[in-house]
């Protein structure tokens, strides 16, 4: 039996106009946002407004809106950034309801909110909900780390961000992106350009946050000196990689031959995060992907570590966590697998 629906009250003080103006959105379409997000109905006349929902919806609503309008104050609100407060709105009332907070690690930094977060030369990345959190804790504490889970949860971005934090910090001595190109059947000679041109279009969610964190104009540098590294996985093979921060993307379009050799190129001194969603595997019928041999093979061993991300840690598009959570309700689900 669904619970009874409760109204609550809120009356946002001072009632400026142009304030309430930047919370309700044009057309009220961040009211509406809050409604579909939360499941919850609003009822607003000037600056008193009315939340009707289940209670824990009610009252994170009530919340959510007095938030956000104390935003209002420093800033203009628009829709991509109403919906990453109700995902962190969210995130944390689901870890306060748990009553499981995140272990507290050696990670990155960790501000007096409780919250981990990595300053970049651009931008503060802050670590949104326990998974995240666990992930970063995990890419410090760990000298491998993996991050499984479906599009949209911070994965790659975060990898990026550590990997910069621990250049920045004299702790590697370069960067090193690597990415299957399946696409191509890993055979890129027939394609314009150098090495970096040809795996560029398989490497590219790894620049957008690179170019988001430091500016294209530090990263063409820093590739031009060889301190980031694009290597396509084919051609990793009896490399050793020493002091580096080495990130392999799209790993479940690994073979379990590659998975392995791969792995073993881990130098003294390097950190290597692997990233992966093992609902979307583009190899041929039949072959085994090495992202998830590896899960199977190597979740226990001492020094390896992995976060699994569900759809609720989607941070994209409110629209991108209700497709991921479909298609789970469908049977293909991600995270970690159910069964062995």
């Amino acid at each position: 039996m669904n619970a009874v629906e409760i109204s609550q009250d809120v009356v946002l003080e001072p009632a400026d106009n142009s304030r309430l103006a930047n919370l309700c959105g044009q057309f009220d379409e961040h009211l509406r946002q809050i409604e579909r997000r939360l499941n919850v109905e609003i009822a607003s006349r000037g600056n008193r407004f009315r939340i009707t929902g289940q209670p824990g919806a009610a009252r994170l609503g009530s919340d959510v809106l007095r938030s956000l309008f104390q935003l209002t104050g420093k800033e203009h609100l628009d829709r991509e950034r109403v919906h990453m407060y109700l995902q962190e709105s969210v995130m944390s009332d689901a870890e306060t309801s748990s009553n499981q907070p995140a272990k507290k690690g050696n990670g990155a930094r960790e501000a007096d909110s409780g919250e981990i977060q990595i300053q970049t030369r651009r931008k503060l990345v802050r670590a949104r909900g326990a998974n995240q959190r666990a992930y970063l804790q995990n890419i410090r504490a760990c000298d491998l780390a993996f991050g499984i889970g479906p599009a949209g949860t911070g994965k790659t971005y975060l990898a990026v961000a550590s990997a910069i934090d621990a250049l920045e910090n004299e702790e590697v001595r370069r960067i090193v992106l690597v990415r299957p190109a399946v696409e191509a059947g890993e055979r890129l000679g027939f394609l314009p350009g150098d090495m970096s041109q040809k795996v560029d279009p398989y490497l590219r969610p790894m620049y957008d946050a690179l170019f988001d964190m430091i500016g294209p104009e530090q990263v063409a540098r820093l590739i031009e000196r060889s301190v980031i590294e694009i290597a396509p996985l084919a051609f990793m093979r009896g490399r050793s990689l020493n002091e580096s921060f080495v990130i392999l993307d799209e790993a479940q379009n690994t073979s379990v031959a590659q998975m392995k050799m791969f792995l073993t190129r881990i130098g003294f001194g390097s950190h290597a995060v692997v990233t992966g969603d093992i609902t979307q595997i583009d190899l041929p019928a039949g072959a085994e992907s090495g992202l998830k041999n590896a899960i199977k093979i190597l979740e226990h061993v001492k020094g390896i570590a992995f976060t699994y991300f569900t759809p609720g840690d989607v941070v994209r598009h409110e629209l991108v966590q209700r497709i991921v959570e479909a298609y789970e309700a469908d049977g293909g689900g991600a995270g970690k697998p159910a069964s062995r």
